[in-house]
């Protein structure tokens, strides 16, 4: 199988739970959403088999031992052949997903960031892009030990102000911000 693979790039990780861990970042082109607000390009990609993206993961991340599968929608391409294979080289692997479509076996950590409908009955984390029209309440009581609300981007324009209202509200939220946007890396 050959995947569309946007980039792969070693940093930190800029959002939610694992904020701050240095992770090998895999992001996937392509999406079955098209949101107002999304920073990822989906029109450049390459094509790489799994061989190919970890020799790549390798060369990007020397010692890190955790991958992120990110996207657009990563789901719509990763399999269990790639998990596996990306296992058996001793990696933690994180996805993060949109949740419309199910998730093979053997992740890590799963960050579910919805937009609209889900198929997921669990995740590791919950984090919640605060967009018109997106209510807090209606994800209170999914399957997830951790609920982060993060203000939407949007062509610069945030809602800073409205998702630390509702969290002093709802304490069982947790703030996310986009960190690695606030520190100028990747």
């Amino acid at each position: 199988m050959r995947f569309r693979v946007n980039e792969i790039f070693y940093s930190l990780q800029g959002e939610g739970f694992w904020t701050g861990t240095p992770m090998v970042f895999v992001r996937l082109s392509g999406c079955n959403l098209r949101c107002p607000f999304c920073d990822t390009d989906h029109a450049s990609f390459s094509e790489m088999s799994a061989d190919e993206i970890l020799a790549a993961v390798r060369a990007a991340g020397g010692e890190c031992r955790r991958i992120c599968l990110t996207g657009g929608e990563p789901a719509l391409q990763v399999d269990e052949a790639l998990v596996r294979l990306l296992k058996a080289e001793g990696y933690r692997l994180h996805i993060e997903t949109n949740g419309t479509k199910a998730l093979p076996e053997g992740l890590d950590w799963v960050t579910l960031s919805p937009k609209g409908p889900v198929v997921l009955e669990k995740a590791d984390e919950l984090k919640l892009v605060l967009a018109p029209g997106v209510e807090p309440s209606a994800w209170e009581h999914f399957a997830a030990p951790n609920l982060f609300l993060q203000p939407c981007d949007d062509k610069g324009r945030t809602n800073v102000e409205e998702v630390t209202a509702y969290i002093l509200e709802h304490p069982q939220w947790r703030l996310s911000l986009q960190t690695h946007k606030l520190l100028g890396i990747k």
